[in-house]
């Protein structure tokens, strides 16, 4: 019996096949789009799959500006952040960042980052994400392929 045949795979830095992919956020619903996304840098969709290693690709997503929320979430939803001093928690809603200079990026980046592992591995991993409002972006170098995200579960 042929035993190498049976050896698990496990993928390290210099062994992981990483692609530069860009997906139109047009339309998309927020947190449909970023369980997605989040799979994608991951790497859960390639059969070489390695828990502890960043073997996913490099994630450009673009027309983030016109990402949707279902229900009241455009007017209901809170996002909190903290200034550091004493009485500085800050809300925001969705619409009132989508105002705000990079704020649909921010809305992207924060849903994706809960997605993510948390520690060093999480925030290697969201440094792979690229988010950008209008259709242009500046990775033209890196050849990257458009996918239609709806195909992927």
């Amino acid at each position: 019996m042929d035993t190498l045949s049976y050896k698990t795979i496990s993928v390290n830095k210099e062994t992981a096949q990483k692609e530069w992919v860009v997906i139109d956020a047009t339309d998309q619903v927020v947190g449909r789009l970023c369980t997605k996304v989040a799979k994608l840098l991951r790497g859960k969709y390639k059969p070489t799959f390695t828990p502890h290693v960043d073997c996913g690709d490099n994630v450009i997503i673009i027309n983030a500006d016109k990402v949707v929320f279902t229900g009241k979430k455009e007017t209901d939803k809170l996002y909190t952040r903290y200034t550091g001093y004493p009485g500085g928690q800050r809300f925001n809603t969705p619409a009132e960042l989508r105002k705000q200079p990079f704020g649909s990026e921010r809305i992207i980046k924060h849903a994706v980052k809960g997605m993510l592992p948390k520690g060093r591995l999480g925030r290697h991993l969201l440094d792979n994400l690229y988010v950008y409002n209008g259709t242009e972006h500046k990775h033209e170098a890196q050849k990257p392929k458009a996918i239609d995200i709806n195909l992927y579960k």
